[in-house]
């Protein structure tokens, strides 16, 4: 998959591109639906599918103090679109200047001139240019004069509601992990450096990974199931997967002042994995966190967490 910063930077021809435009923080099932066609249409053309996005996420340069948190980091975005069987992304730096460019020259100078695709799909909800004034009339509009056509790809929803990005978000908010994955079709993850810890958890027979995690959203405090990946080369090698029981939470069994961390106890494995590169998905909310009144009591909870997770993946696998 080509990646190119910026449709400046393309650096060729692209051959009978079939384009598609947005943001696709998670790339959760709606943007399959896209990228499914935009990847079908590109074979039957012999033509290239391309993905346009933008780095960072326009609300984080526009409304700083509102902008939500997303579920991927830059890289889990371009490998979810690599494994949609994309061949170009162009990720476009968003910027004040970039933002006030006016919606007819967005689309004459940077999606025509630069791409020139035969081809446009885009989500029902798209809007582009300054202030979002761009709408799919003005974009339909423009297509047939500059050489493209224009299709607009109906809303996906699952259990009667559209699945978007920030349905996804308002269900990780709540600890509903096994809901985000229905519409992420995937368990949600986040990936990070495991991190030097209190070692506590050693102290009391349950060692854990402490993640220092990069992206910008942990699921709700509490205890999940879920499986960690390791992401780098080193002992175990990269993407070896292990069942894991992860808490979320601020430790207040032993009151300690710690922001929320995420710290994943790996099951039948007791290696130390410190600075590595891992990958921890949430499969299974198990409880929520709470205090224990002695360490003996946390002691017994997490055996028992351990081996529901234990059960639960098993029959997943």
């Amino acid at each position: 998959m080509l990646v190119a910063s910026g449709s400046a930077a393309i650096g060729r021809e692209l051959v009978s591109p079939v384009l598609t435009i947005g943001n696709f923080d998670g790339v959760h099932r709606g943007h399959r639906a896209i990228m499914e066609t935009v990847t079908t249409r590109a074979r039957e053309r012999a033509g290239e599918s391309v993905v346009y996005t933008f780095e960072p996420h326009p609300r984080k340069v526009l409304q700083p103090g509102r902008a939500p948190g997303l579920l991927t980091t830059p890289a889990q975005k371009l490998e979810r679109l690599e494994a949609l069987g994309v061949d170009v992304v162009v990720v476009e730096p968003f910027d004040r200047a970039f933002a006030s460019l006016s919606p007819e020259r967005f689309v004459r100078d940077y999606i025509h001139a630069r791409i020139r695709p035969v081809e446009v799909y885009v989500g029902y909800d798209f809007h582009f240019g300054k202030d979002r004034e761009g709408s799919m009339r003005l974009l339909a509009e423009l297509g047939p004069h500059l050489g493209f056509s224009v299709t607009i790809i109906p809303e996906v929803t699952v259990e009667g509601q559209d699945v978007n990005s920030s349905r996804i978000r308002a269900l990780l908010a709540d600890g509903r992990v096994a809901e985000a994955t229905l519409l992420l079709d995937r368990p949600y993850t986040v990936r990070g450096k495991v991190g030097e810890g209190d070692r506590r958890g050693h102290s009391i027979g349950f060692p854990t990974a402490n993640l220092e995690p990069e992206n910008d959203i942990l699921p709700a405090a509490g205890v999940y199931a879920g499986f960690l990946r390791f992401l780098d080369e080193g002992r175990p090698e990269v993407g070896s997967r292990f069942r894991a029981v992860t808490n979320v939470g601020r430790r207040p069994t032993f009151e300690t002042d710690r922001g929320l961390v995420a710290e994943a106890h790996l099951l039948d494995f007791d290696e130390d994995v410190y600075g590595r590169e891992v990958e921890l998905s949430f499969v299974r909310r198990l409880r929520a966190e709470r205090k224990f009144p002695d360490v003996e009591a946390l002691r017994h909870q997490i055996a028992n967490d351990a081996s529901e997770a234990r059960r639960l993946l098993q029959e997943l696998e």
